[in-house]
């Protein structure tokens, strides 16, 4: 029985010579290295807010001379990982946390021994509860078939729900807010609603289900 010929990859290292192979085999153990997309002239982002919050005379003459040489080079993005939002700079969430955790204490310390037990301590558990009670099954989307506007029922995705309960949360906590009242204390207040079931948040979501319910004769126009 004769032998296989050899392939082509095969015929090509027969003709490399012994003494190469060494840096051959150093040259496929390097892997790739992805270069930065910005140019050397780009300048590293500054995200703490409180540089740009201070005076003019304030300032060191190296502050000055990097928002001097920020005006007028390019800048990089932030990475996803730095954030100069409010809730995580002036710590709205973990005083939310702290204000849902008290709440939940004191109500536990006055409860009976009978129903300690069923009273949530965890601020935690009790914010991802609450967020999970606020998501919408169904939505609605307008859609256009023969000159008229219908809203159609269609199902959400994921990131559509946990979208739409937060910003129903914040929303109702900037608007519906006493002027006396902290944003901590009001948003506390709105998610141990929520965990509960109930509150302006909850109803809202009810509402956008009977809208949805009543136009489910028009459900078949997602597909048009």
């Amino acid at each position: 029985r004769s032998s296989p010929k050899p392939t082509k990859t095969q015929r090509k290292m027969n003709k490399i010579p012994l003494t190469a192979l060494p840096s051959l085999l150093a040259l496929c153990r390097l892997t790739q290295v992805r270069w930065s997309r910005y140019d050397p002239s780009y300048v590293e982002p500054e995200v703490n807010k409180e540089l740009y919050r201070k005076p003019w005379e304030e300032l060191t003459e190296e502050e000055k001379e990097k928002l001097e040489l920020k005006a007028v080079q390019p800048i990089k993005a932030a990475p996803p990982s730095l954030s100069t939002s409010v809730f995580s700079e002036n710590g709205v969430f973990v005083k939310t946390l702290e204000a849902i955790k008290r709440k939940q204490l004191e109500k536990y310390h006055k409860a009976p021994e009978d129903e300690k037990e069923t009273i949530e301590c965890n601020p935690y558990v009790i914010f991802h509860q609450a967020l999970k009670n606020c998501q919408p099954i169904i939505g609605l989307s307008s859609i256009t078939k023969g000159g008229k506007t219908y809203q159609v029922p269609v199902p959400l995705k994921d990131n559509r729900k946990r979208f739409l309960a937060m910003k129903w949360l914040i929303t109702e906590c900037r608007e519906n807010k006493n002027r006396r009242m902290l944003m901590p204390e009001k948003l506390s207040q709105e998610l141990l609603q929520a965990f509960n079931n109930e509150g302006p948040i909850i109803k809202k979501k009810h509402v956008l289900h009977k809208m949805a319910e009543a136009n489910r004769a028009y459900a078949h126009f997602r597909w048009w």
